[in-house]
């Protein structure tokens, strides 16, 4: 990665702006949601409660202001004004995710809820019927409550579970949809089982996010060899995965601190991109070692970090059709533990003392991920910045002018091979346990209102003019 001490030397070997600000052919642009931060509808219909239904009910404590996604953004039932949203945005995809306890309520084929079914036909059928690509998330956080009393993600028969949810997403609405995701950010996901503050609040760090990262990376690897030798040839569709790779950049010149920042990065993004993208597969190799020597100084008869068996590496190794990747922000890294042991953070043996906007390191990361795994296309997956502005939201303009900037410097300059973009997010929803006072929409949502009413902000027209142009405007300034 790259320190901002060496960006001058950068351009001066080359790393300038292009004077062709527009993306290639064919680039796919759109914007995304969740479904347990929009939906709303939270026990209509046959839906089963998810792990945010549960902790939100019953500790309301964890959320901020009593806020939960029991009504959101109620797009269950306002899917077509959505869709009339992102017409009017020019998008070429939607990306959304389906909700697991919507289809199959206990988690299981036991009960399939045909009005869940339905209710994703009639988006999938109103988006393509405005001309707009359905790219579907099949799990963005919301496990039926019914699979994490026998433990969630913990579980290594979990994997088994996703397999069959995955084959009704596939026989369902693998017909129309060409773009699929598995997971989005695992490594938040796995969070929930390491502090009490997301769901399903099992804190047990060091552990437990290791284990149900496990079962994660053996989900993924078995859902995409399920779509390659029974789907593929018939719908001919495209599987990937959604990372969380923000910018880890060194907080000093220091020797320690550089060392330090590579190691953050392989823990933070490798510990998911190194098992399915790199050549050899499997966890990083600094990864494997210092939680084995960890997990022996404190005593244990084996590592906290899992082992795959030889089977496992090879299926989860290349099962990707693309790297979907969500990207915000820069970390700036040092080489000090903050954190107590066992944790994922005192495994590390690193921070992150602080972060920043730097548009720059979107770019760098790009370049990061293209020469840590080559071979691989790239989908921005999620890409946007949290405002306390309105309607009139120039911060969040300025946000996209320079990220997107950096995104086609890094497409036209560097050669990256990105093929899409999604802004995060369509409009303003329930942030997980910050409810809704985080606020990351080109629409802004009426929470007070009964009918949640939209509202355009002045950031909608601007990205709508960018997504039917392919064009950046010229770059007047730098957050940076």
């Amino acid at each position: 990665m790259w320190a901002p001490t060496l960006i001058a030397a950068l351009v001066t070997l080359g790393y300038t702006r292009a004077s062709d600000n527009k993306f290639p052919d064919g680039f796919l642009m759109g914007c995304g949601t969740a479904s347990y931060q929009v939906e709303g509808a939270w026990n209509e219909d046959g839906k089963g409660e998810n792990i945010w239904d549960h902790m939100f009910h019953e500790h309301p404590e964890y959320g901020t202001n009593g806020d939960n996604g029991d009504v959101a953004c109620d797009s269950y039932h306002k899917y077509k004004e959505d869709v009339q949203m992102l017409k009017a945005l020019n998008v070429d995809v939607y990306r959304f995710s389906i909700s697991w306890p919507r289809i199959l309520p206990t988690g299981d084929v036991d009960i399939i809820n045909q009005p869940g079914i339905d209710y994703y036909n009639k988006l999938i059928n109103e988006l393509l019927d405005n001309g707009i690509q359905p790219m579907v998330t099949m799990y963005h956080w919301d496990l039926p409550q019914a699979l994490q009393y026998i433990g969630g993600w913990t579980n290594g028969l979990m994997a088994d579970y996703f397999v069959e949810y995955a084959r009704v997403l596939f026989e369902n609405f693998g017909d129309r949809v060409k773009w699929w995701i598995t997971f989005n950010e695992p490594a938040m996901v796995v969070k929930g089982y390491a502090s009490k503050d997301r769901a399903p609040s099992q804190p047990a760090p060091g552990v437990g996010d290791y284990l149900a990262a496990h079962t994660l990376l053996r989900a993924h690897g078995r859902v995409y060899r399920l779509y390659h030798q029974q789907y593929r040839a018939a719908q001919n569709g495209s599987v990937g995965i959604s990372l969380d790779v923000q910018g880890s950049a060194p907080l000093t010149n220091s020797t320690e601190d550089v060392v330090a920042a590579d190691r953050y990065q392989q823990f933070e993004a490798g510990h998911f991109a190194h098992p399915i993208f790199s050549q050899e597969g499997d966890y990083p190799a600094i990864m494997r070692q210092r939680v084995d020597a960890n997990s022996k100084r404190e005593g244990r008869p084996r590592s906290r970090l899992p082992i795959f068996t030889p089977e496992e590496v090879k299926y989860i190794r290349g099962a990707a059709d693309f790297f979907g990747l969500n990207h915000y922000w820069t970390d700036f890294v040092t080489d000090e533990v903050n954190a107590t042991s066992p944790s994922k953070a005192g495994d590390t043996g690193a921070t992150a003392v602080r972060n920043g906007l730097h548009s720059w390191g979107f770019r760098n990361i790009l370049n990061w991920i293209v020469n840590e795994y080559p071979g691989y296309s790239i989908f921005v997956t999620e890409n946007g910045v949290e405002t306390s502005t309105g309607l009139n939201d120039i911060d969040r303009i300025q946000y996209y002018k320079e990220y997107l900037t950096e995104l086609q410097q890094a497409v036209n300059i560097d050669k990256v091979p990105v093929i899409g973009y999604i802004a995060w997010s369509l409009m303003d929803n329930l942030e997980w346990t910050e409810g809704f006072t985080r606020k990351f929409g080109l629409y802004e949502v009426d929470f007070n209102s009964p009918n949640r009413t939209r509202t355009a902000k002045d950031s909608a027209a601007f990205m709508a003019k960018i997504f039917l142009s392919k064009k950046v405007p010229e770059d007047d300034g730098c957050l940076s």
